[in-house]
Order: C-alpha cells, then structure tokens, then sequence
C-alpha cells in the first residue's frame, strides 16, 4: 500500500484499537485473528497455520496430508478495499478481509477467495469479465437454548409466534423493526448496497437482493452481510439462522446467483447480439453449467442439510434442467431485457460458501463457452427432469460424485478437491454417529 493510502487509512481507523483479519473457510466462516491497530497499520505479516482453511464444520480438522504435513502457516493479506469499521461493535472495531497466500506469495490453492479470483483471471484472459447478483435467504428466530428443539419465530408485536401466513407482507406485527432498522444502517455503513428486501414463504424467513456487480465484491458482500445479520441479531436477542432447511414442511432458504457476461473495454453483454436474441456465448454458458452442476452439487449443497432443502422443493429444483422463467429448474432465465440477459443457477443454499458457490457456477459457465457446449431443449411447464440432468439428493453421493469428477480437478486442483472431500467426509461422518429423534420414535417400536 502507499503511503498515501496508509495514510487515508489511519484516517479511517481513527480510534479503533484492534481489527479483525479474517478469511473465509472451507464453509465460508470468518476465520483469523485479531490485530491490534497499530501492528496492522505498520504492515506486520499476520500468519494462520493452513489447516484453518479446511477447518470442519464442526470445529476439527482432516488428516494433515490433506494441507501439508508440516501445516505450514499462510499469509493473511488484507485487501485494501474491503477494511471496515464495524458499525455493530461497542468497543471501536474494524474488519479486514484478507485473502490467504502462501509465504511465497502465490494465492493458496486452499483459500476459497483465492479460488473465486483465480476464476475472474480466466474470464479475463479470453476478454469476458462476469457479473453476478447474490439474493439471499434466511430465517430470524427467537434464541434456541436446546438443539433437540424446533427453532420458533420470535414473539409478535400482538404477543403471538408467526404460524406462516406472512409470505410478502410488509407488517411490523412481527416487531423486528428495531433489529432490521440497525441492519440497514449497518450496511449503510459497511457500503453494501441493497436492491430488494421482502418475507419470504417460510415462518419468519426473509430474503435481500444484493446489487449486481463483480462476482469478488458480491461474494465479499454476502459474506459481510451473513456476518453482520449474526452479529445484529445478537444485539437485539435473537438469532439469525442460514441452515438450508431449518425447519420442517416449509421452505428451505436459498442463495440464488444471477450471471451475465460482459465483454471487457465495451460492456456489451454478450448474452446477447445486436438484434437482442440470445447469443451462441449464451447458450454455451447454460451448456457449461448443466455439465457441471452434478459434479458440483456438493460445492452448492455443502452439509447434510442442505439436501432437506433440495429433496422437499418449494421452488428449490434439484435439476440442471433450464428453462425460461420456471422456478422448478435449476437453471432459470429471467424475464429481462435483452442487456440484463442473465442465468440464475438457483441450485446453492443459503449454507454454501459464497465465495466457492459463485466461483464453481462460473467456472462451468466459462467451460462451457470454451468447450462450444450445447444446452439440452429448454423445459416449461410441468416437466420430468431426464436422468442425465438429475443431480445427487445426498451429501454422500454429491461426495462421491466430486472426488471422480475429473472436470473439478482440472478448475479447482487436486489439493483443494481432496481436502474439500476430506473435510466434508468428516462432517457427514460425524452427523451418522448420532442417532436422530425420529430413529428413535418410529424404529424403537418396531424392533
């Protein structure tokens, strides 16, 4: 950084004592350390051993041969233009988003933001540059002191829980004013800009529309936001939740990606021609995505969960089927003008790793455009999804279905594959060591 930028930053963290250097995990969580301000403006090299990054959900980590059996440190780089103060926070704190490089200086193969960048370098190197738009869902409830119980709305303005009936409506009944007031202006403040917000189908679930724009900055945003939304709703006595399907017979919350392409020097979309009609680019782009998606399933459906979501659809296709404007595919186009022709994978979860989501559902687009990859016929109306579209509805078969694809190795590298698999492996071993509720209600009687 130069000196002038050192010195607008100290500007900016005027009163701020410590930061927090974080870099998202595996799962997309912040992981890091905090620094103290001084240390950060002076430029001292802050190192995190490589195992954090293939970090299990559930706090563990896969054998070392997985990250390196030394477990060497990497490097926490802060970008310069992701440094926030953090409105939430009483005692002056800022955040730095960091990517994760080795001490050579390389981006690690294992950092997932590094990976999502190493992706936007390849559209660039053809001349394209992606635009994508995030909206995500997520449910707002009432503090959950014990696991082996359902999650509940929080109490209405009226003294009642929500029961459901709430889809779209814009009332404060449910008196969660205060805590989204706070989270607009925290946003506000952290520069995210929002399109759309909304309540959504499920009981107390509620969904924002983040602007488009450069798919790093969007998955920057999400992660910013996922992180703000905890952190507020702490403050205010409740709990926001991100699981895929948090609770049972309603829908499941989701992290819908619009994607476009533009050409880089002239903006053109190149989704579309001159005469406004879909482009050969565009059509090779869906035929990238639907080659893809399968092998890919386990990067948008990252946990266990994930796949009550996906196998109980409410709008949450679990196909690579496309089509014009039909919520059942898992790939939807739109109804647009032709310069805001986009391609809406709507297969990821509100749980996925944005950063991993984003750049897995590029990754294919972009193969598909290389590779002149044809889409099957559009669907529409009712349809069956042929066998060749279907995608893995466990997270054992999307496992499965990662480690022998061969298209995953060539885009993410071998090292990063196999250590998502171990990592995921570990997860999914862990949750058939427990033995569920209804295991022991419905079984228990028969044997």
């Amino acid at each position: 950084m130069t000196t002038d930028g050192l010195g607008s930053l100290a500007q900016r963290l005027t009163g701020i004592d410590e930061i927090e250097c974080v870099t998202p995990d595996l799962n997309g969580v912040p992981r890091g350390k905090v620094m103290t301000a001084e240390g950060f403006l002076e430029g001292r090299r802050l190192q995190m051993a490589r195992g954090v990054m293939l970090q299990c959900i559930m706090g563990g980590y896969p054998p070392a041969r997985f990250y390196g059996c030394d477990d060497g440190d990497l490097a926490l780089v802060p970008d310069p233009a992701q440094i926030h103060r953090l409105p939430w926070s009483q005692q002056p704190r800022a955040l730095a988003i960091c990517d994760a490089d080795e001490l050579s200086g390389e981006s690690s193969s294992l950092s997932t933001r590094g990976q999502l960048k190493a992706v936007i370098a390849r559209y660039a190197a053809v001349g394209l540059a992606p635009v994508v738009a995030t909206e995500l869902e997520f449910f707002v409830f009432a503090p959950n002191t014990d696991s082996t119980q359902p999650f509940l709305p929080p109490t209405g303005l009226d003294g009642r829980r929500e029961e459901g009936h709430s889809a779209f409506s814009v009332s404060s009944n449910n008196g969660l004013r205060p805590f989204f007031r706070e989270v607009y202006e925290c946003m506000a403040a952290l520069g995210l800009p929002r399109d759309t917000f909304m309540h959504e189908m499920g009981i107390s679930q509620f969904e924002i529309n983040l602007l488009h724009g450069d798919p790093l900055l969007l998955a920057d945003q999400t992660f910013l936001f996922k992180h703000l939304l905890k952190e507020v709703a702490l403050k205010h006595g409740l709990i926001v939740v991100c699981m895929a399907k948090p609770l049972a017979h309603t829908p499941g919350s989701s992290m819908h990606i619009h994607q476009s392409i533009i050409e880089i020097g002239t903006g053109r979309n190149v989704f579309s021609d001159e005469a406004g009609q879909p482009t050969a680019a565009f059509r090779h782009f869906i035929g990238g995505q639907q080659a893809g998606m399968a092998d890919f399933t386990a990067l948008f459906a990252p946990n266990v969960n994930s796949y009550q979501r996906l196998c109980h659809p409410f709008a949450s296709p679990n196909n690579a089927c496309w089509s014009h404007d039909n919520r059942s595919a898992g790939l939807r186009i739109p109804a647009s003008s032709p310069v805001a022709r986009r391609v809406e994978n709507r297969l990821p979860g509100a749980d996925a790793n944005p950063y991993l989501a984003i750049a897995a559902s590029l990754a294919c687009g972009l193969y598909g455009i290389e590779h002149r990859l044809e889409p099957d016929e559009p669907v529409q109306g009712e349809f069956q999804v042929p066998d060749k579209l279907s995608l893995p509805c466990t997270l054992h078969a999307a496992l499965e279905r990662l480690k022998r694809s061969h298209l995953a190795i060539e885009l993410f590298g071998k090292e990063f594959i196999e250590g998502y698999v171990a990592s995921k492996t570990m997860e999914l071993t862990s949750f058939l060591d427990e033995i569920t509720p209804w295991e022991r209600r419905v079984l228990a009687a028969q044997a």
